[in-house]
């Protein structure tokens, strides 16, 4: 049995389901859009990861409850993974360093309670059976369009 897409279309007096087969969807839909100034240079740069730039930008934003991260850098990063025996089948680029960073401001000392879990967590992120490479920064971009926070894309190359 196919999955589909469904979507629905103004109401008018002829409005009717339309129905999209799935394998007919498997290209971005960001793909056909008009991109801001500097956007398409990054992403044939990078693709859909993190650079270096980009990261430290994204993490320099970011924010506990108990106001700004102390981040956690590459080496720590590289350390913490090792320590624990963990190996990252799809990290490209900064991902792993966003990502960790994100889980550390976001969800550290809460539901994730130490280091180790961290680690796991960053594990679990980017090697999601379900996932797609560029999860990350797609979704942190989503995070910029939904909150209306521009990024200088000319300035993160």
């Amino acid at each position: 049995m196919s999955c589909e897409f469904r979507v629905w279309e103004q109401p008018t007096h002829n409005s009717e389901l339309i129905t999209y087969n799935t394998k007919e969807m498997e290209q971005r839909l960001d793909t056909y859009s008009r991109f801001p100034s500097g956007m398409q240079e990054y992403l044939s740069a990078y693709g859909w990861h993190f650079s270096r730039k980009m990261c430290d930008w994204a993490v320099s934003r970011m924010k506990t409850k108990n106001g700004a991260l102390e981040p956690l850098s590459r080496e720590e990063l590289d350390a913490t993974l090792k320590k624990y025996g963990i190996k990252l089948e799809n990290d490209t680029a900064c991902d792993a360093l966003y990502v960790a960073n994100m889980a550390k401001a976001d969800y550290f000392g809460r539901s994730i309670s130490d280091m180790a879990h961290l680690a796991l967590f960053v594990k679990d992120y980017l090697d999601d059976p379900d996932g797609y490479r560029g999860l990350p920064f797609t979704r942190f971009y989503a995070d910029c369009i939904g909150s209306g926070t521009p990024i200088m894309w000319e300035q993160m190359l």
